[in-house]
């Protein structure tokens, strides 16, 4: 059985979401919540910016499985996050079965994200079954679910406007910061990280007509990623300058700490003017403590973190001339379903949800199916070895053969329509009580010999 635990913009707090981000190992936190119970028998994590999401293949076989499930695995998250369990089963969205498959498809689609139609997620979600993979924490329940929401978000996009239509979290932020930057052919702009957001911005900045973009990087990679993208790179010694001489500062690192607080600001404003033999010191210094002070266009400076965790300490708000805009400022004000296309894509994403239901459900079937037609071809086998000496040409065995394939149909077509509307229990009853056939539908036992999991 498969269950969901979703914490997410929808439902947790900024913070928390936070908290779960900057801790999380995803191959330790798998590890945990898998080994954590045999109730749980896989387990994939989706993390992102806005979500934290774990995906369970529940044993339903032990007593009480789901429910041993969901706090073995909150309090293994709860442990590895040093976030309270409490929190974690009062901010959880949890769902099971073809709830589970709707929730994925609809958010490796875009349909859940802050921005209507992001076109990030799908790779993330990828991505995560290939952690989970490397993890040794899926099964084959979890990868039939995640190749399938990896289909529906790519038939979303291929027949509906919302891939297209769809906005980043990056250019939505960039749309925010319109009114500010009313020329951005002339903005300079300091990319800071090469992280995931790091290629988008540069792509968004770029569509807006930004031509003077360089990225600083503390990990060692921004002179591969300047140079893979045609733009300068700024070396350590270089980065005071950069920061005060940029009109915009987009942030998107996976560090843990601040690379950008108001006290780096404010050294970088003073060098920078010391350096250009300016008198504005003082006044960088000291104006932002000035209620109401009016801004002077040339100090102005547009800080946008897309970083989780936060890359830019909130006092950086409080400097004179700047403005910040963090995710969580963003979230705010993202529009929510304003496409045409989100209903279309719902559609398809809750037919998508019904179809990997019903599949899943005649594939739980299929070994007392097996079953059956191993026991019908053994007592036909029989029957043929009987007649075979009074038959010399085979005419007889031919016949037996095809009154056994008619009688086989009926009792196979209807296993579909039985898994179709789960009543598998009926199906089952009947065969042993006509064939006097008992099968245990375990499919990963079964997949392996349907024969050993059936008893006469």
């Amino acid at each position: 059985m498969l269950m969901s635990l979703t914490a997410s913009h929808k439902n947790a707090s900024f913070d928390l979401l936070e908290q779960l981000s900057s801790q999380v190992d995803a191959t330790s936190v798998l590890a945990r919540v898998t080994e954590a119970t045999p109730a749980v028998k896989g387990s994939i994590l989706v993390s992102t910016c806005n979500r934290f999401e774990l995906y369970v293949d529940v044993d339903d076989q032990h007593p009480d499985a789901l429910a041993r499930a969901l706090g073995s695995a909150t309090d293994a998250i709860a442990e590895h996050c040093d976030v309270s369990a409490e929190s974690l089963s009062s901010t959880w969205h949890v769902t099971t079965e073809q709830d589970t498959a709707e929730h994925l498809f609809s958010v490796a689609s875009g349909l859940e994200s802050v921005v209507v139609g992001e076109g990030e997620i799908a790779g993330q979600v990828r991505r995560s079954l290939e952690r989970a993979r490397g993890a040794g924490t899926t099964t084959s329940d979890l990868e039939r679910l995640f190749q399938h929401a990896s289909k529906t978000s790519r038939g979303v996009k291929n027949r509906t406007p919302l891939g297209q239509a769809g906005r980043s979290i990056v250019r939505l932020a960039l749309e925010l910061a319109a009114s500010r930057i009313t020329t951005w052919s002339t903005a300079r702009v300091l990319l800071v990280g090469t992280g995931a957001y790091a290629g988008a911005s540069l792509a968004a900045l770029r569509d807006r007509g930004v031509t003077d973009v360089s990225v600083y990087s503390a990990s060692g990679r921004g002179a591969k990623f300047a140079a893979s993208h045609g733009i300068p790179h700024i070396e350590p010694d270089g980065l005071h300058t950069a920061i005060a001489s940029s009109d915009v500062i987009i942030t998107c690192t996976v560090s843990e700490d601040y690379v950008l607080d108001a006290e780096l600001l404010q050294r970088a404003r003073i060098e920078f003017a010391l350096a250009h033999s300016k008198a504005h010191v003082h006044e960088a210094l000291h104006r932002d403590e000035t209620p109401g002070c009016p801004v002077n266009h040339d100090a102005y400076q547009l800080v946008i973190d897309l970083g989780l965790p936060r890359n830019v300490d909130p006092d950086v708000g409080g400097v004179y001339g700047v403005e910040l805009l963090d995710l969580e400022t963003i979230r705010i004000h993202a529009p929510l379903d304003e496409l045409q296309a989100t209903d279309t894509a719902r559609a398809i994403v809750r037919t998508a949800a019904r179809n990997f239901t019903r599949a899943g459900a005649e594939e739980s079937l299929a070994p007392a199916v097996v079953a059956l037609r191993r026991r019908a071809h053994a007592l036909l086998d029989e029957e043929i070895a009987r007649v075979q000496p009074g038959d010399p040409d085979g005419t007889a065995a031919a016949a037996l053969r095809h009154m056994m394939g008619r009688l086989l149909h009926k009792p196979t077509s209807r296993a579909r329509a039985f898994a179709s509307t789960g009543e598998h229990d009926r199906y089952l009853d009947a065969l042993s009580v006509l064939f006097d056939l008992d099968v245990a539908i375990d499919v990963d036992a079964a997949g392996d010999d349907p024969a050993a999991q059936t008893s006469a």
